[in-house]
């Protein structure tokens, strides 16, 4: 093993969290930083150019390739569960939507925690501090900061045509879906720069890179955190880099610390490693307890999308705009030119929040229109005009898990979101479905003369739309929750309202892992907003 250098902090994965960390931290030319990556750079071209995500899903390039286990839920099938392994982390290749979520999941933590730190206005200030909102500062949006939050550069008609759907079947137009109370239907904002995605390495590392006091390395899988059993005193972190073994360890000072953002699998798979998780998990592998945190890995959470496809007539769509050489190519070129048109496109374009219900307190469904469709992600576009509306639980009762099941750092996790597991998400999801069948039939329309192409309209009972739900339903990609933070009697919280791991010295855990509950949409804004409340606390703003 190489001669261990020594830094003040150790962050772990250079993804939504770990980058933001990286500059602020350096922001103190007397604090000695590392941030340790398992994937290379992200000098890709498909990174940048926002459709580009078709191609870094399922890569090993830009991710880590997990699956689900097989889902009761989802009538025994299997997902891709993709998860960025790169600079940038799933930055580098999520959707690009900007969605802080709902003043009601911020009381949420309040409650979880105990800690008034974590409220609605406590975050929001957060999120101005690193925002660049397109219209200027005002009450809802900060200016100035390193995150660009854009408009659009496209529109389709029949996006504009099922926003006024959505509007006959009640849901108000919004132009902004992050005030709060997301209950509208509009175009979302999205995390871009002219016309280029905007992840985290451009936006923090770019100009953290040039400060003597941050040194990034890249391709680097930590294997495990180097712990002191006698005082729980997380030392530093074992590495392997070029298939040699490492280590980094913190100084010997009582400030230092290591920051675990790897995520809500990652970071999992890094503590059962070294030690820190149920006891009875890690003794059956043969790993030697640290500390005894039976949350670790549980309380996993995910947002289910029901993918309904509607076939229409007289109005264009992508696809068969994108299944022509001809059309193909006048797609590159305005993207070349302009930087506009479908390259530029979120996977995402109009977005709609509503109620499934009127017992619900706050909106708590999500849709994600686009104006194309296609069997299953990867697959090519279908040959006939289609729309697809995606609709998501936002606040769903299922709870999951992930754990490892080898000591072997680049053996695959065990993902078990457990899907549509409860009577309530059950429920939700017919009367989704049900919702999105009440739009589509809004005159607004009715002269494309929409076909549900799936899942069906032989599916009607509440059982038949359960089936459908596990038939059509995938992951939007937000896992969260699986080292949630919470009061000192909750024996499932492996986190305190500060982020530091229960019982052990010298560590927190600043990723999506450390919500207790899901927020009420995207979720890679609020994985920012976490880390910047932890660099508040480490930098004594």
């Amino acid at each position: 093993m190489t001669q261990a250098n020594t830094y003040d902090y150790i962050i772990i994965g250079a993804g939504s969290a770990g980058c933001m960390l990286a500059k602020r931290l350096t922001e103190n030319p007397n604090k000695k930083v590392l941030l340790i990556e398992a994937g290379k750079n992200d000098h890709y071209i498909w990174i940048h150019i926002p459709v580009g995500y078709l191609y870094c899903i399922d890569n090993p390039r830009a991710d880590w390739r997990f699956k689900t286990v097989a889902e009761e839920g989802l009538n025994g099938r299997s997902l891709l569960y993709p998860r960025g392994r790169v600079l940038g982390g799933c930055s580098s290749i999520n959707g690009m939507i900007y969605m802080r979520g709902q003043v009601g999941d911020y009381h949420s933590w309040v409650q979880a925690t105990g800690d008034e730190s974590w409220s609605w206005q406590n975050a929001l200030r957060r999120y101005k501090k690193f925002e660049d909102y397109h219209s200027g500062a005002n009450e809802w949006h900060g200016k100035g900061g390193e995150w660009t939050v854009s408009k659009q550069r496209l529109r389709w008609p029949i996006m504009d045509r099922f926003r006024e759907a959505a509007v006959q079947a009640g849901i108000p137009s919004s132009d902004d879906f992050n005030r709060g109370d997301n209950f509208g239907v509009g175009y979302f904002d999205v995390s871009q720069r002219a016309g280029w995605r905007l992840n985290t390495s451009k936006a923090f590392l770019k100009d953290a890179v040039k400060r003597s006091n941050l040194t990034v390395i890249t391709e680097a899988v930590v294997t495990k955190l180097k712990m002191d059993p006698q005082t729980k005193n997380c030392l530093g972190v074992e590495y392997l880099k070029d298939g040699a073994a490492a280590q980094a360890l913190c100084a010997n000072d009582d400030a230092s610390e290591v920051l675990l953002c790897a995520g809500a699998i990652g970071s999992v798979q890094i503590l059962e490693r070294s030690g820190i998780g149920s006891a009875s998990r890690l003794s059956a592998l043969g790993i030697p307890v640290v500390a005894d945190l039976p949350g670790v890995g549980e309380n996993l959470q995910d947002h289910l999308q029901l993918r309904m496809v509607y076939k229409v007539n007289g109005i264009k769509t992508l696809n068969t705009k994108a299944n022509s050489w001809f059309g193909k190519m006048m797609i590159g070129l305005e993207y070349l030119l302009k930087r506009s048109g479908p390259m530029s496109m979120a996977p995402s374009q109009l977005g709609a929040f509503a109620y499934s219900s009127p017992e619900q307190p706050s909106a708590n469904v999500e849709y994600h229109v686009q104006p194309l469709s296609l069997e299953k992600f990867g697959e090519d576009l279908h040959a006939f005009n289609a729309f697809t509306a995606s609709v998501c639980n936002l606040r769903p009762t299922s709870r999951g898990s992930v754990h490892i099941n080898s000591v072997d750092p680049e053996a695959p996790p065990v993902i078990h979101p457990n899907y549509l597991s409860t009577e309530e998400d059950r429920k939700v999801a017919a009367e989704s479905l049900r919702l999105t069948r009440k739009i589509v039939e809004s005159p607004a329309l009715a002269p494309y003369s929409p076909e549900e192409y799936k899942p069906g309209v032989q599916y009607q009972t509440d059982a038949d739309l359960v089936k459908a739900a596990g038939d059509i339903g995938t992951t939007i990609f937000h896992p969260v929750g699986t080292c949630k933070m919470g009061r000192d009697d909750d024996p499932m919280a492996v986190l305190d309202s500060q982020l530091r791991v229960r019982g052990i010295g010298h560590l927190r855990v600043v990723d999506a892992s450390a919500m207790p509950t899901i927020t009420s949409g995207n979720t890679a804004a609020p994985t920012m907003m976490i880390a910047q409340r932890v660099a508040e606390l480490l930098t004594g703003e």
